[in-house]
C-alpha cells in the first residue's frame, strides 16, 4: 500500500501518525471550517476560487489562518508530490483549537489531507434522485465541519427511495447539504437560489458562463413540477442530472439538454 502524507501541526506526517486532542473544539462543539478541491494531472482546479472561500469562511467563524495563500500553494504543493496523487481531492481542514472550558475558541489546528479521487462520467447519466425536507443550515454561507442534520437524515433519504435530501423554507429551496441545485424552467432559464446556500464553486462558474440565461432567484416547492430540467453541482459531482424530487419525474427522466451542454463546459474547463 502506498502511504499517504497529511501537512499537520506545521509538518508532514503518515496519515496513521496524525492526532489532534480530544479537546479541540472540532471535538467537543463540532466548531471549525474545512474546504475542498480536486488537482488533475497534479494541478489543482480553481485553487484560488476554494482559497477565497476558505478565508472568508475563517473570518466569519472568527479563526486566525496563520498562513498566507502563497504559503498554503506551497504546501499542497508539497503534499502533491509526496504523496504521488496527480488526480486527488485535498482537503484543509480548520478548527477552533484546543479550548481550556471546552467553549472559547483557542489558536487553530490545521491539518491538510489528500486522497485519490476520480470522476466517473456514468455518474452522469445516471443522475440522483432527492427528498425535499424543511430545514436552514446555521451560517449556510459558510463551509462549516457541521453536517448534523445531513447524517441524521440519512435513513429519511433511503425511506424516500432518493440519493440525498434538498433543504427547503417557506421562502424556497435552498440546496442540498453537499451541492447547489439548479432547475431549467419553461423559458429554457437556468435558476438557481441566491439565498440561504453555501457560494459553491461550480455554481459561481455557471453563473459566468457567457451566452447563457442564468441568474439567481427563488425557487418554491412548486416549480418542481414544471421545471423541464434540474441539476446539482458540486466540486466532486460537477454537474449532475436530478432524475426525481419526492417522486415527482424531472423531464422525461433523462438528463435534458441544458444540463447535457452545461455538463460538457464544465468538464473542458476542468481539463478532463
Amino acid at each position: 500500500m502506498t502511504s499517504n502524507f497529511v501537512f499537520i501541526h506545521g509538518g508532514f506526517v503518515l496519515k496513521e501518525d496524525a492526532k489532534i486532542l480530544i479537546t479541540d473544539l472540532s471535538v467537543q462543539r463540532g466548531y471549525g471550517i474545512f474546504d475542498y478541491f480536486k488537482t488533475i494531472n497534479n494541478q489543482p482546479v480553481f485553487l484560488d476560487d476554494h482559497l477565497d472561500r476558505f478565508y472568508f469562511s475563517a473570518k466569519e467563524m472568527f479563526l486566525p489562518v496563520d498562513m498566507d495563500r502563497d504559503a498554503l500553494k506551497d504546501i499542497f504543493q508539497q503534499l502533491i508530490k509526496k504523496n504521488n496523487l496527480p488526480d486527488s481531492g485535498i482537503r484543509i481542514t480548520l478548527t477552533g483549537g484546543y479550548s481550556e472550558d471546552g467553549y472559547t475558541p483557542a489558536k487553530p489546528n490545521m491539518f491538510i489531507t489528500q486522497l485519490p479521487f476520480n470522476y466517473c462520467k456514468d455518474n452522469f447519466e445516471k443522475g440522483t434522485r432527492l427528498v425535499t425536507y424543511e430545514h436552514h443550515r446555521q451560517l449556510a454561507q459558510v463551509k462549516t465541519i457541521d453536517y448534523l442534520q445531513a447524517i441524521r437524515l440519512q435513513s429519511f433519504i433511503k425511506e424516500n427511495n432518493a440519493d440525498d435530501v434538498l433543504y427547503y423554507t417557506a421562502s424556497g429551496i435552498n440546496e442540498c447539504p453537499r451541492s447547489n441545485f439548479f432547475i431549467v424552467n419553461e423559458k429554457d432559464e437556468i435558476i438557481t437560489p441566491e439565498k440561504n446556500i453555501l457560494a459553491g464553486i461550480t455554481r459561481k462558474k455557471i453563473l459566468a458562463f457567457a451566452g447563457l440565461t442564468v441568474k439567481e432567484g427563488s425557487i418554491h416547492p412548486q416549480d418542481i413540477a414544471t421545471a423541464k430540467e434540474a441539476f446539482v453541482t458540486s466540486t466532486s459531482k460537477i454537474i449532475l442530472p436530478v432524475l426525481e424530487i419526492n417522486g415527482i419525474t424531472i423531464g422525461n427522466g433523462k438528463p435534458g439538454e441544458i444540463t447535457s451542454a452545461l455538463f460538457k463546459r464544465m468538464l473542458i474547463s476542468q481539463g478532463i
